[in-house]
């Protein structure tokens, strides 16, 4: 019976979240990995808002979350055979760097026409992704150069202050980790940036 409840809850915020990501807000909510600060990956404007809250230079990309491969094909040109298999044994979230992203706001792809997407685990971000139909941006809830929060408590007050909404879930949750990132380009190149 708990377990109807707490997919009602998540229901609830996803409908909540839902309404702010179409107006073109932003998000503060939890994901699989830590508390992440989120628009919808196609609104240019929204992205703007995130690097000006984060007071981070636009050249520095951010992530974005899908909710399962099929997504995934649909906003990469052309993904690399070994990135299947990379995520088929991947014992932890891996956000992996592709080459060519599309459909994408361009203020979110890399100088390098690159893009880092992560297939997120967590039940509240996949629903929250499938009904919105489009990847999530995923970047830690701190303001850059800063410590990256582990929980919520940690996060600071101008980040929970310039967000338009923040996701009653998993306040108590404590992250172990940021997610493994791997770099794969189409010439067949593999190349672990964070373990």
């Amino acid at each position: 019976m708990a377990m109807k409840k707490y997919d009602q809850n998540i229901l609830n915020e996803v409908n909540e979240s839902l309404g702010v990501l179409k107006r073109g807000g932003l998000l503060l909510y939890p994901t699989d990995t830590v508390w992440g600060i989120g628009c919808d990956a196609t609104n240019a404007n929204a992205i703007d808002k995130i690097y000006a809250l984060k007071k981070r230079k636009e050249s520095k990309a951010l992530i974005c979350l899908v909710s399962d491969m099929k997504m995934l094909n649909q906003f990469v040109e052309e993904i690399p055979e070994v990135a299947y298999n990379i995520l088929k044994y991947a014992s932890q979230p891996t956000t992996i760097i592709y080459d060519k992203p599309i459909r994408i706001a361009e203020n979110l792809v890399g100088e390098d026409n690159t893009l880092g997407i992560r297939i997120v685990q967590d039940e509240f971000c996949r629903t929250l992704i499938k009904k919105l139909g489009k990847p999530l941006v995923s970047t830690s809830a701190n303001i850059s150069g800063e410590k990256t929060p582990m929980r919520y408590p940690e996060i600071s007050q101008p980040i929970l202050e310039g967000v338009d909404y923040i996701v009653n879930l998993q306040r108590k949750h404590l992250s172990t980790k940021s997610s493994t990132i791997i770099k794969l380009s189409n010439d067949g190149q593999v190349k672990i940036l964070r373990k």
